[in-house]
């Protein structure tokens, strides 16, 4: 298949409005493209590359954007040549590395189009946004392939990922779905939470319930059978190696077979309280010395969840059952803390709950997790059936530049950089963020933020420091790439604030503050 195919359905999806038009669209590609070339199709429109990092950021791909290599005047690149290239170029290394990586990539630059050379261009920057495309890609799966969509997405979520399952079903039929079982040992994708403004708000939707502290840490799924264990994150990635206090964890519970979900984290000796949360990740993320890590920073595992145990999936089990099996699996230190509300009538019992919330938070954990006793646990699924309470932070930053945006948000500045005021009176740079944006606020930004523009190099524009923006996060993290040192944790705009000067914006000293 051409890489200007699958470039064309990308623009179509993203001007579409309607989901059933999307996934028609996916549709029509996904029984084009067939069940080999499928995957690469489904990574490409998700904005991911199944090579992971290449080695390729901003200072390469700046010598190869358009107009710096001259497009090709028809189509002829095909998905194959594209991967093919993208597997070379995560294999370069040594001196010279980044020369022939410029190289490399400005040959397959030179047989794309221009449209495509766009479009690979955002693929390689991470800039491939197509909201829900996941999801609407599922979609489109099935209905290329004739199958229910609900057999599907389960299929998926004990897979792990949409590409395995579509090739197969693509190839087979419905038939194909049956090989896709939760297996100890392969990781699946993990339930996850809604929001919910309070706790007596989360209990009233959701009836009786458990009340759980949200660990800051890092999730962790792990897996046993026999003497082998594999501890895999969020994303599914293998770090057993990097975490041998999980393993060692893992192999005193008193089973054989089992997959247990839960969080790691990095707590104070002295204290017994979490530290920071780029600590814990820093921590996971060596890898390196993991022997001395350890024993420098060992973590603690925290579990909350048991999927399966001896040859049993519990997934379709109702919670409060899964929480027994938890229960005589760890001792009470490996479980995290909770609370029942079997009647969440009692004012008594929702009081307790909110007053352990605020003992959470005391604690230094992130807030609370409530879940539905009676929820099975829905892999790969933003479940109503979980939802998480914990505070909103909101602060008052100053625009200093913003980015052009692609797909649907061609033709506007989208990405904002984010300042907040420094001691000498001028602005530190904090972090980015695209997110909480509606259509009408994208309209007026960009009009204003033109306005304001002192220098366009064609990607970002940078602008007076004069627009002050409400912004919302969930936390710091220390970071090295900013000035201050910190960021912010899944920042959105809230709203803008032209009624605000820029000299009344949060300083950083403030917001450091707020940890």
């Amino acid at each position: 298949m051409l890489l200007a195919r699958v470039t064309e359905v990308s623009r179509e999806v993203t001007a579409a409005s309607a989901r059933s038009r999307k996934t028609a669209l996916l549709a029509d590609l996904f029984a084009e493209a067939g069940p080999e070339e499928s995957p690469l199709v489904i990574a490409y429109l998700a904005g991911r590359l199944p090579q992971g990092r290449i080695g390729v950021g901003w200072s390469t791909l700046k010598e190869v954007a358009p107009p710096a290599v001259p497009p090709a005047a028809e189509p002829a690149l095909t998905l194959e040549e594209v991967d093919r290239t993208m597997t070379e170029l995560a294999a370069v290394g040594g001196a010279g590395s980044q020369a022939e990586r410029t190289r490399r990539l400005g040959a397959l630059f030179a047989a794309a189009t221009l449209e495509e050379q766009q479009f690979l261009l955002r693929l390689l920057s991470g800039e491939v946004r197509q909201g829900a495309l996941d999801a609407i890609a599922l979609e489109g799966v099935a209905k290329a392939a004739g199958v229910p969509a609900t057999e599907l997405r389960r299929a998926v979520m004990l897979a792990g990922a949409l590409p395995p399952v579509a090739q197969a079903v693509l190839a087979e039929g419905p038939g194909a779905l049956v090989r896709f079982t939760l297996r100890v040992g392969s990781p699946v994708q993990p339930m996850l939470a809604h929001s919910a403004g309070t706790v007596a708000a989360a209990i009233a939707a959701l009836g009786p319930c458990a009340v759980e502290e949200k660990l800051d840490g890092v999730r962790i799924q792990v897996h046993r059978l026999g003497e082998v264990v594999r501890v895999h994150t969020r994303s599914l990635d293998d770090i057993t190696d990097r975490l041998p206090e999980v393993v060692a964890a893992a192999r005193s519970v008193p089973a054989d077979a089992f997959v247990l979900d839960g969080e790691v984290l990095a707590l104070d000796p002295a204290t017994g309280r979490p530290l920071p949360f780029q600590v814990t990740a820093a921590r996971v993320g060596s890898r390196t010395d993991v022997a001395t890590a350890h024993a420098a920073l060992p973590l603690t595992p925290v579990f909350f969840d048991v999927l399966a145990v001896d040859g049993e999936s519990l997934i379709d089990r109702p919670g409060r059952e899964r929480h027994a099996v938890l229960s005589r699996l760890l001792p009470e230190d490996r479980r995290v803390r909770r609370i029942l509300v079997t009647d969440p009538g009692d004012p008594a019992q929702v009081e307790a709950a909110e007053r352990f919330s605020t003992e959470t938070l005391d604690r230094g954990h992130e807030g609370v997790l409530v879940k539905g006793l009676d929820a099975p646990y829905v892999a790969g699924r933003r479940g109503r059936t979980w939802l998480k309470v914990k505070p909103v932070h909101t602060v008052d930053l100053v625009v200093l530049a913003a980015e052009r945006g692609h797909g649907r948000r061609t033709g506007t500045l989208s990405n904002l950089h984010l300042g907040a005021r420094d001691a000498d009176g001028g602005f530190v740079m904090l972090g980015k963020t695209f997110k909480g944006l509606t259509d009408e606020m994208l309209r007026w930004q960009t009009e204003r933020l033109r306005e304001l523009a002192v220098s366009d190099d064609g990607f970002t524009v940078r602008v007076r420091p004069e627009l002050v923006v409400e912004i919302a996060y969930d936390g710091l993290q220390r970071s090295t790439r900013y000035p201050a040192g910190i960021t912010l944790r899944f920042a959105r705009v809230v709203r803008h604030r032209p009624d605000k000067p820029a000299a009344e914006a949060d300083t950083v000293e403030r917001i450091a503050g707020t940890g």
